[in-house]
């Protein structure tokens, strides 16, 4: 059931998140790092990127530092090395980077074969005029640079890929024409939650200053050249210096229609707290929610969108469509895991 306004006010109030980070910082001044924010699969990371500022690191170099962890795992199925392919068995890897003090960004799409995405995505920010290159383009670009091309796909995900091959019934993403009001579409959209997976990580460095992140190999089994959210700058990241940042991992298109992280950033500019921020977010995206084959029986989506953001004083929070979740978090306290607000139970 979704929590009425009153209800969710007095969560948020009462929440360990709001707790914990009230305690981390006063919210009257801007903040000096250091500061991580990443996914829950990213409590490595984050540990990383404060390592990485306290030895001076700007905070762009840090969270890209951190995130190359989680890129070069292989027993992530959701990122970089190990990543779970496409329909096709091929691994396509999305990535985007954001400098806050400069306000630039580079981002690459439906890249292959290239292990670290997100060091790529840094390299188009710093060496061309664009902000994102896709496919063949992108590639080439990383292999001009001097990225070594190699095969990501393990043995672990290759396994579960043609696991999905033999049981693909009407479990793909090719859909039969329909209406909005049809609901017995198959398992198209509806996947299990662990084929979604991303790592988005933010940071405050020594200077103030703010950098973001998002890397992934995006939705399992997708048709070849989808592009979801994470390199899409509003969409799966978005960093405003004199403000905060903010990111996503859940579903994709839903990040796309609504450009939540730049919704994220701008309420905060408006005076929210993180927390409240990625709270509007989530009902946003209920709100412009009408596909029936989106929704369960309670009328609510029937997906997942886990939001993170911080702001330039210090505050962290994060928020999820559905149900209780966590975050990573780092500072010179160490890293940890804290509780995420959500909408729906």
């Amino acid at each position: 059931m979704i929590r009425s306004t009153h209800t969710r006010r007095e969560f948020i109030r009462n929440s360990a998140v709001a707790g914990t980070m009230a305690a981390l910082r006063p919210t009257t001044t801007s903040f000096a790092g250091p500061l991580a924010i990443a996914s829950k699969n990213g409590l490595g990371a984050v540990a990383r990127a404060v390592e990485e500022i306290n030895q001076g690191a700007d905070a762009l170099d840090a969270v890209i530092a951190g995130v190359n962890l989680v890129e070069e795992d292989p027993d992530d199925l959701t990122v970089g090395y190990g990543g779970l392919p496409n329909a096709e068995g091929v691994v396509e890897l999305d990535s985007a980077v954001i400098h806050g003090p400069t306000c630039r960004a580079g981002a690459v799409a439906s890249l292959q074969g290239i292990k670290y995405p997100s060091r790529v995505a840094k390299v188009v920010l710093e060496r061309t005029d664009h902000v994102l290159l896709v496919g063949d383009g992108a590639q080439q670009f990383a292999r001009t640079h001097g990225f070594t091309q190699e095969d990501l796909l393990t043995n672990q995900a290759r396994e579960l890929w043609v696991q999905w091959r033999e049981n693909l019934s009407n479990r793909d993403d090719y859909l039969p024409p329909h209406g909005p009001d049809d609901v017995d579409l198959g398992e198209a959209i509806m996947r299990n939650e662990e084929h979604w997976g991303t790592i988005h990580c933010s940071a405050i460095d020594l200077q103030g200053n703010i950098s973001s992140v998002t890397t992934t190999s995006g939705l399992a089994f997708k048709l070849p050249g989808r592009v979801g959210d994470s390199p899409i700058i509003g969409a799966g990241l978005y960093c405003d210096n004199e403000v905060g940042a903010a990111g996503s991992t859940g579903r994709g298109e839903a990040n796309l229609e609504n450009c939540s992280s730049f919704l994220i950033v701008e309420r905060m500019r408006m005076g929210d707290s993180p927390q409240d921020a990625c709270i509007y977010a989530c009902e946003r995206i209920t709100q412009n929610t009408h596909l029936a084959r989106l929704k369960n029986d309670e009328n609510e989506p029937a997906f997942n969108v886990s939001f993170y953001a911080l702001n330039k004083h210090g505050d962290v929070a994060g928020a999820r469509i559905r149900g209780a979740g966590q975050m990573a978090v780092a500072d010179q306290n160490g890293a940890r895991l804290i509780e995420m607000a959500y909408l729906f139970e």
